[in-house]
């Protein structure tokens, strides 16, 4: 990858029958970067990381990822790019083990390949290695969203997306989720998290963008966003 952007989300129009839920939205994250898309429900964050990692078609704009055109591929192979989507309710599994979980994430690789990276998972996430032999579904919600992210990471991203990583979590279990993200971020990882706890968020990321009905209405520095009044009293309630 040569261009120093990671990804790259030009003027993107986004429609679910005749409701365009996303219109004329433009991103940039660049390597290594930690970006951060806050916003009310239903303004179309999701929909925007369901569209860079290839599960919805956009009508309009274009995704790169470095230098290459992405927005017309198919999602397993945006997937073996290296973009993976760790999505909202965390996609766990739940008939399947810890461990058969965790090997999904790096699912194409050689047996012997998945056994080692999950070793490495085990060792960065005991709770895991606690619990490997239990299905997925008997964890608690906090345990399934370190699942989620090792599950990803298993993938080993070039570009790492969240969404709402610390939805419905008590706040002990939020601050542990919030520290792994600032591991992964002080480890060079690419980071684009959609997350509703803003205050949490704006703390972790370099820059960030406010999306309102499915429009981009302000972008720039974590610093910049915190000096708008507005936002400000409307999310974090200041």
């Amino acid at each position: 990858m040569t261009n120093r952007e990671a990804l790259s989300i030009n003027d993107i129009h986004v429609r679910y029958g005749d409701a365009e839920v996303l219109r004329g939205v433009s991103v940039k994250v660049s390597l290594g970067e930690t970006v951060t898309i806050i916003g009310p429900n239903g303004a179309g964050k999701t929909t925007l990381l369901k569209t860079i990692s290839g599960l919805i078609r956009p009508v309009q704009g274009t995704v790169m990822f470095g230098d290459e055109l992405i927005n017309s591929k198919p999602a397993h192979k945006i997937r073996q790019m290296g973009i993976i989507h760790v999505p909202e309710g965390r996609g766990i599994l739940w008939n399947l083990s810890v461990h058969e979980n965790l090997l999904m994430g790096a699912f194409g690789e050689g047996r012997k390949e998945q056994i080692k990276m999950a070793g490495s998972m085990y060792d960065r996430f005991p709770i895991l290695r606690e619990r490997q032999n239990q299905a997925g579904g008997s964890l608690s919600g906090g345990e399934q969203q370190i699942l989620a992210i090792a599950r990803g990471l298993m993938g080993q991203p070039r570009c790492f997306m969240l969404d709402e990583p610390s939805l419905g979590l008590a706040p002990l279990m939020v601050a542990e989720i919030f520290g792994i993200l600032r591991s992964l971020k002080e480890g060079r990882t690419t980071l684009l998290l959609v997350e509703q706890n803003a205050r949490q968020a704006l703390d972790l990321a370099e820059r960030a963008y406010v999306i309102e009905l499915g429009e981009v209405v302000l972008h720039g520095t974590t610093e910049k966003v915190l000096t708008h009044k507005e936002i400000v009293g409307a999310y974090l309630g200041l």
